[in-house]
């Protein structure tokens, strides 16, 4: 942990390291020994000009290797005095049941960008067919139209989009890509996206392996709607929160 000034000195000052969406984007923050978790997350809203700070958060590894969610309301420097270097990564805590309800078009974009890394790594599980479309629409997003003379055989090979990424579904991507998305344009790609993903039974689902009364292993999730669990990719149940009266734990 990067520390400037004496031990008994007021004015000591941490630095930490903020990785964003975009893994290649970071800011650089630095804290006082006072500072709550709220400082660090309004300061990263307010280097990307976003006003809906609810449905955001900032992630940590401790040196157990367990991921927390920084608590806004307790000081930065207790919660992560034991690590070293302290890096942070900015993610959505708080997936909105409708993204196009969200006031700021910026905010929808942290949505975007979110449930593109969860499904390069996994937590936005879907079928094929569902798959390909998503994966064809990031591809639009980063390639534009499809163009006969530059997008040869198998071009988004080289595209990290999905966990489980096959041949089958590039091929389905790219004649996606080639057939049915010409013309469209980086936003209207974006709502295309967020319309497929937020429909899909894992969308805001940080799944955990449990085990239930009979030892089988299976995966419990919380969202906006309840409780689910799944068995590898398939839903088993779904607790809604109208219906839990209460939960023991």
């Amino acid at each position: 942990m990067l520390k400037f000034g004496s031990k008994g000195d007021s004015n000591i000052i941490f630095k930490c390291t903020i990785r964003l969406l975009e893994d290649t984007e970071i800011l650089e923050c630095e804290y006082k020994p006072h500072h709550k978790g709220k400082y660090l997350l309004e300061y990263v809203c307010q280097q990307l000009n976003l006003v809906e700070q609810d449905y955001l958060g900032l992630r940590y590894v401790d040196i157990s290797e367990q991921r927390h969610w920084l608590d806004l309301g307790k000081s930065i420097y207790k919660q992560v005095k034991e690590l070293d270097p302290v890096l942070f990564s900015f993610r959505v805590k708080y997936y909105p049941p409708d993204p196009f309800r969200l006031k700021e078009e910026i905010t929808r974009y942290q949505i975007f960008l979110q449930l593109k890394r969860d499904l390069l790594h996994g937590r936005l599980y879907c079928v094929t067919n569902e798959a390909s479309m998503l994966a064809a629409l990031i591809v639009q997003g980063e390639l534009g139209d499809y163009d006969p003379d530059i997008h040869i055989g198998n071009y988004i090979s080289d595209f990290k989009i999905l966990l489980k990424q096959t041949e089958p579904i590039e091929e389905k991507a790219m004649e996606i890509h080639r057939k049915q998305l010409k013309g469209q344009s980086p936003s209207q790609i974006e709502n295309q996206f967020l319309k497929l993903a937020c429909q899909l039974d894992t969308y805001g689902v940080d799944p955990h392996p449990v085990k239930d009364h009979r030892g089988s292993r299976l995966y419990l999730g919380v969202n906006y709607s309840g409780i689910l669990t799944f068995q590898g990719s398939r839903k088993t149940h779904h607790f809604r929160w109208p219906d839990i009266q209460k939960i023991n734990y």
